[in-house]
């Protein structure tokens, strides 16, 4: 088996890059990939330089593992900074790392592409990716939000080189066949439910047309629209935004029917906030959001309920509406660990490094208790034992 490295996700075919990956998982399409390396949102200027591995044989690609050589922790969300301040504190380099993830992206999925899922094949494009580690003098290969399905084979994988586990929360939502909302909020308590036709209420009254679309009836006005939305919550709050026009209508004409556009406007045409979604076979994300002002429980009504009627109406089984956020309790969504995997080159850190990682396993767990004791279902003790 060949294991090669490239520095542009094009050089490598899409249609054998695609049907490696599963349930058409959105991020790891070649054209979500592709579209953010021609329109800058990733490469030098944004710390994410395209290093990922292919796996040949005969020719024919095999596996694929997407890869990228860091200079900063941006637009990771498993949050490293007390171990690159460590590192510099002792003379040491944190930067260059290798992070095998999908850039500005805290949604959990696949994270090596194997035909078959072969073990055989993870293995070589994880060595492949350790090696590249070893000769690249990167301080250490980090793999995030990894799918449940796949941390196990990688955690045991007999890589060569010592790998520390890292836990966090999210909040996900989860379709226990449900045939509209309605059912779904007939899972709920009482006072849970009251609120939430409440919120959904309040939109309704501030006369706004809320509407839903994907890349085929989505206009170019809806995206120029949507784009000046979001990059004004990023202007306000975060500074760059990472994405930009180009890309969005770029992904939303490759994979039309995996994009879902939420917009609201006024009587006049006037857009007042929208959020943008992605779905596969199984799962719908969500990703951006943007308003011009503050309309009481909009976000809700965007962000999670017309996401949750998204996936009753196509049979989905999961809604990940993106990272943190205690709100989303009382809204329905539970507690959901989420797992990442570092391999580290040797440094004196490595037995600090997974007695911090053990602290934080400690305290993820009692913050899932916590927030288990706040579920909105009435059968919440059934619910968290089943998780």
């Amino acid at each position: 088996m060949n294991i090669t490295a490239f520095s542009g996700i094009d050089a490598i075919d899409a249609r054998e890059w695609n049907a490696l990956v599963r349930a058409r998982y959105p991020f790891l399409r070649h054209e979500f990939l592709s579209a953010m390396e021609r329109n800058g949102c990733v490469g030098e200027s944004a710390g994410w330089l395209p290093r990922h591995l292919g796996a040949f044989e005969n020719g024919a690609l095999v596996g694929a593992m997407p890869l990228y050589e860091k200079h900063n922790s941006w637009g990771e969300f498993v949050f490293d900074h007390a171990w690159a301040e460590a590192f510099h504190r002792a003379g040491l380099d944190y930067y260059p790392k290798l992070v095998n993830a999908v850039p500005f992206t805290p949604a959990g999925g696949q994270r090596i592409l194997a035909r078959g899922q072969s073990a055989e094949i993870t293995r070589a494009l994880l060595r492949g990716a350790l090696e590249l580690m070893r000769r690249g003098r990167f301080s250490g290969l980090h793999s995030l939000f990894i799918a449940p399905e796949e941390f196990e084979m990688l955690r045991s994988a007999d890589a060569g080189a010592e790998v520390v586990t890292r836990e966090d929360c999210q909040f996900h939502w989860h379709n226990r066949g449900y045939k509209n909302f309605g059912d779904f909020l007939a899972t709920l308590k009482a006072k849970k439910r009251k609120n939430i036709r409440q919120e959904r209420a309040k939109v309704a009254a501030a006369g706004l047309h809320v509407r839903r679309l994907d890349g085929n009836t989505a206009t170019p006005r809806d995206w120029r629209d949507f784009c000046g939305l979001y990059e004004g919550i990023y202007e306000r709050k975060y500074g760059r935004p990472a994405f930009n026009l180009a890309f969005f209508r770029e992904v939303a004409a490759a994979m039309p029917e995996q994009v879902q556009l939420v917009i609201a406007r006024r009587e006049d045409g006037e857009a007042v906030a929208a959020a943008l979604m992605y779905l596969d076979d199984r799962a719908l994300y969500g990703r951006h959001w943007g308003a011009r002002e503050r309309t009481d429980c909009l976000h809700f009504e965007a962000c999670y309920y017309q996401g949750i009627e998204i996936c009753i109406q196509n049979g989905l089984q999961l809604f990940d509406p993106g990272a943190q956020g205690e709100h989303k309790i009382a809204r329905g969504f539970t507690p959901t660990r989420t797992r990442s995997l570092h391999w580290m080159a040797a440094s004196p850190f490595t037995h600090a490094l997974r007695q911090f990682a053990g602290a934080e396993k400690s305290g993820v767990a009692q913050y899932m208790r916590a927030a288990w004791r706040h579920s909105p279902y009435s059968d919440a003790g059934e619910q968290c034992s089943a998780r």
